[in-house]
């Protein structure tokens, strides 16, 4: 194998040669072509067709889809990073979710697909009534997206790129940026989706690959225990001052178990706060649970679920653990501790374990395989991103701007969406300079705290919402307020201060600062509970008559439902019929002056057949081809059918049981994991 400079100088493409950049093509051709083919199978035109990729999905696009969704290039830098710096411990992050997805398929999908909701806001709306409780989750999570996944997500694929091609790390990112946005604006859900599927084999391949190189470097499996300890900077860190605690590798490095005080990821903080936080992520997030929504059934929304749990078995194995033998193979640069030489190595004072796995891409892996696990940090980054952008735009488009105008055509909605995934993209650039600084230089440490100031809240009144009955809209409202109110209280003084790192204590008072994210996580998801339920007992209780099928309870109810906001939808109706009838007026008054061929071409140009070829061709490579239209051809009868359909959460007995016992088999299976690396 040809050796390589450790450090790639800036400019300095490591993956130029002709086999690495047909990999990276030939994967390239793959995704446009799935893209392409999935575009062409579904009907883009409408909400429903665009955003839940008409609710027909099998099983097995869920599970690669909810996994593809949520490992982006983030765990990849991430994982290995944090693995690196402090040992197994965060892999616990991973197989946390196994018992999370189980919580999401067998308790909240049912109720989201018997409600018939489209948002996770929107369920919010059904079964609290108003429109502020919704309109607070929607500007919240844009902004969870940005802080923790967008610019996180930018910035890890950014970093693999930087020593791989050498490229300066914005062009990187916008580069990356064209290419994820063109087929996420264009395909839709169902895209993403089928996509998914090429990008999560993809990964998983390659990482396998990675693995197997990594583990025969250091030895094998036993090799990374007897070594890991041992992987310390060869520049004496003593003669500037550093403590031995900075860079020397921690007693319980091979310990998921910790200690509950003074360790970095205490293990009731990681039981319960990291549980906290997973069931924001994975029970109430749009980004995951819009993947259930497009289920073909619930059956299939169950299984997709426990094929994404089996594969979140794999990170320790694919990231972690590769991390950590990174570190011994390359202790001067992913262990550097002296701030002059982590500058030269990273860009960044702090440390950088965050080039752990990249690193050992470009120095360990032969031709050909390099440009291999180039394609999997681009499917990784390219796959998540898409998944955001899809449901940022899904949460934008029908919770706020369909608000702001509520006689919005189909088609205004489609555009709008799209529009805001280009302006996300912008704030989401701006804030990468943030996530390179924080926590220490510990990307997945930054994400979790992050999370834990701002998820606990929503997550609280999802759980409440769904399996309690006597919480009502006030209390709802004034329990996310309050812990938004208390999550902010901790983050600001965080950010103001800096996160610090051991080189560099911040300081922010311990008062503040001195509770372990997580733990403040626990903190304020009982606070929002309190409070939630306090204010509910406090002011009248909802009629069941308003609560059919939009609680766990009443799931299966067939009784007929009176949505709390009834009232203000008839008010939306009027607006609409309103601006329909002037429509129709201004038409009128058009055709009267000789002008009616140009008002149709101008207002509704699906109908004008004098399109050029080019606009035919652009209308329906952005799904509003006459597609677009097919959604309001439905008569009453067949769209009370169609919601039918896709609210039925009755399951045959028979596969009923194949998932149940499957579900039993994969949360056995990660409690012996949890035991066997305790």
């Amino acid at each position: 194998m040809e050796e390589e400079s450790p450090v790639p100088k800036p400019g300095k493409a490591v993956i130029s040669n002709p086999v690495d950049i047909s990999v990276i093509c030939l994967y390239f051709l793959a995704v446009i072509g799935v893209g392409l083919w999935s575009m062409c199978r579904t009907n883009r035109g409408t909400v429903r067709g665009y955003f839940l990729a008409g609710g027909n999905m099998v099983w097995w696009p869920i599970g690669a889809s909810l996994f593809a969704s949520n490992i982006g290039s983030g765990h990849f830098v991430g994982l290995a990073g944090t693995g690196a710096a402090n040992g197994l411990a965060v892999a616990g992050f991973e197989w946390n979710a196994l018992f999370i997805v189980f919580l999401l398929g067998w308790f909240f999908v049912p109720v989201y697909l018997a409600a018939g909701v489209i948002t996770m806001p929107q369920y919010l709306k059904k079964r609290f009534g108003g429109q502020r409780i919704r309109l607070y989750l929607s500007v919240l999570s844009l902004f969870l997206y940005i802080f923790t996944k967008i610019s996180v997500d930018m910035f890890s694929g950014a970093v693999f790129i930087q020593q791989a091609l050498g490229w300066n790390i914005y062009v990187a990112v916008i580069a990356l940026l064209i290419i994820t946005t063109i087929y996420t604006v264009t395909g839709g859900l169902a895209a993403l989706m089928y996509t998914d599927i090429v990008q999560t084999f993809v990964m998983i391949s390659g990482a396998f690959v990675l693995m197997g190189f990594a583990f025969n470097e250091v030895g094998g499996y036993q090799g990374l225990f007897d070594k890991y300890m041992g992987a310390l900077p060869s520049r004496t860190p003593a003669l500037y001052n550093i403590s031995a605690s900075c860079y020397v590798p921690r007693k319980d490095s091979f310990h998921m178990i910790r200690d509950a005080i003074i360790s970095d990821l205490p293990w009731p903080a990681v039981i319960f706060g990291l549980s906290i936080n997973s069931l924001w992520y994975w029970c109430s997030d749009q980004v995951i649970v819009q993947r259930c929504l497009a289920g073909k059934n619930l059956t299939h929304v169950k299984a997709g679920c426990i094929l994404c749990g089996y594969l979140k078995l794999l990170p320790m194995f694919l990231m972690v653990m590769p991390g950590m033998i990174s570190r011994i193979l390359y202790p001067d640069e992913v262990a550097c501790v002296i701030p002059e030489e982590c500058k030269r190595i990273c860009g960044t004072e702090v440390g950088c374990s965050n080039i752990a796995y990249p690193k050992l891409v470009v120095t360990l892996m032969p031709r050909g395989l390099r440009g291999l696990m180039l394609a999997v940090m681009l499917a990784a980054l390219m796959s998540s991103l898409a998944s955001i952008f899809n449901s940022s735009g899904t949460l934008f488009t029908m919770d706020i701007y369909n608000r702001l105008r509520p006689q919005a055509s189909n088609k205004e909605l489609l555009i709008v969406g799209r529009v805001w995934i280009l302006l996300l993209v912008g704030v989401s650039i701006a804030w990468i300079p943030v996530v390179q600084a924080a926590q220490g230089g510990q990307l997945f440490d930054y994400i979790q705290s992050i999370s834990s100031y701002l998820a606990p809240p929503i997550a609280a009144i999802f759980l409440l919402g769904l399996f309690v009955k006597r919480v009502n809209e006030q209390g709802a409202f004034w329990g996310m307020v309050g812990g938004l109110a208390m999550g902010m209280a901790r983050m600001i003084p965080e950010f103001i201060y800096g996160t610090g790192s051991c080189l560099f204590p911040s300081a922010c008072p311990r008062l503040i600062c001195g509770v372990h994210y997580l733990y403040f996580a626990v903190i304020l998801f009982c606070s929002t509970a309190i409070i939630a339920m306090g204010v509910s007992l406090c002011t009248a209780p909802i009629p069941d008559k308003h609560l059919h099928r939009l609680v766990f309870s009443l799931r299966h109810s067939k009784e007929e439902r009176v949505d709390l906001d009834i009232e203000e939808e008839a008010v939306v109706k009027q607006r609409e019929t309103t601006w329909q009838q002037r429509r129709e007026q201004a038409e009128t008054e058009a055709a009267q002056n000789g002008r009616l061929e140009r008002a149709l071409e101008v207002d509704d140009p699906e109908a004008a057949p004098s399109f050029g070829r080019l606009r035919q061709c652009v209308s329906w490579f952005c799904g509003m081809g006459a597609g677009s239209q097919g959604q309001a051809e439905l008569s009453p009868e067949e769209k009370a059918e169609e919601l039918q359909c896709l609210t039925d959460i009755t399951e045959h007995p028979i596969w009923r049981h194949v998932v149940n016992v499957n579900a039993v088999i994969m949360m056995a299976l990660a409690t012996f994991l949890w035991g066997y690396y305790a």
